[in-house]
């Protein structure tokens, strides 16, 4: 295993031809996304560089790029490392979070149709089956794909265009208390589902902004913890 980090066989190599400098960037935000890259983990050039089969050039330009954005944290004569997330900074975007999937699931109360209800359920089983079999990852991910299936009924450019601006930081913050969630977070989903079957705007919205609050409650609980 690499000090930075990564078992080996875990990141494919990047093919060439292509933007190879966002393609290192996008292959690095998504590790430290998922946490395979851990907030706080020191990050060397050589190292990633190795792992992903590149130079190193690349990666100290996403590297630059992550630093910007937030995602890392360039130390003077010690180099580079996963930003490591405030309680303060959690809370921020998770309220804002709140609010915009609230919006967007009241909005798809009033949108949706058969096609968009039984997307939804589908991707509610998918995620129910990842908790039975313990695969948090892909319960992770199916959580994000359910969010965003929300986003697309609600029919609002605007509001789909900034909760993209959201997302990787949600998922982020998500990822540590997915097993704590487990089951109950699909629970809130099948209700969430029952809101938009029924075209109820209200309870929809209520029941987003329920859910939402919970999973942010239940990330500060873990880092009390």
């Amino acid at each position: 295993m690499l000090s930075a980090g990564l078992p080996q066989g875990t990141v494919p190599k990047l093919e060439r031809p292509g933007p190879l400098r966002e393609r290192v960037y996008e292959a690095l935000l998504e590790l430290i996304t998922t946490r395979a890259l851990r907030p706080g983990q020191h990050l060397v050039e050589s190292e990633l560089a190795g792992h992903l089969g590149v130079s190193r050039q690349p990666v100290r330009e996403a590297l630059q790029r992550l630093n910007t954005e937030g995602w890392v944290d360039l130390r003077p004569a010690q180099g580079a490392f996963v930003h490591e997330p405030t309680g303060q900074e959690a809370d921020q975007l998770l309220s804002v979070r709140t609010l915009l999937e609230a919006e967007a699931a009241r909005l798809a109360a009033a949108n949706s149709g058969t096609a968009g209800i039984a997307a939804l359920e589908k991707l509610c089983a998918q995620g129910e089956q990842a908790v039975s079999d313990d695969d948090v990852d892909l319960a992770v991910a199916t959580n994000a794909e359910f969010h965003a299936k929300v986003m697309e009924l609600a029919g609002n450019v605007v509001l789909a265009e900034l909760a993209a601006q959201v997302d990787r930081r949600v998922r982020w913050y998500y990822q540590p208390v997915a097993r704590l969630r487990g089951r109950q977070s699909w629970i809130e989903h099948r209700e969430l589902i029952k809101a938009i079957s029924a075209r109820d705007e209200q309870a929809a919205g209520t029941i987003m902004r329920e859910h939402t609050e919970h999973t942010r409650t239940t990330y500060h609980q873990r880092e009390q913890d």
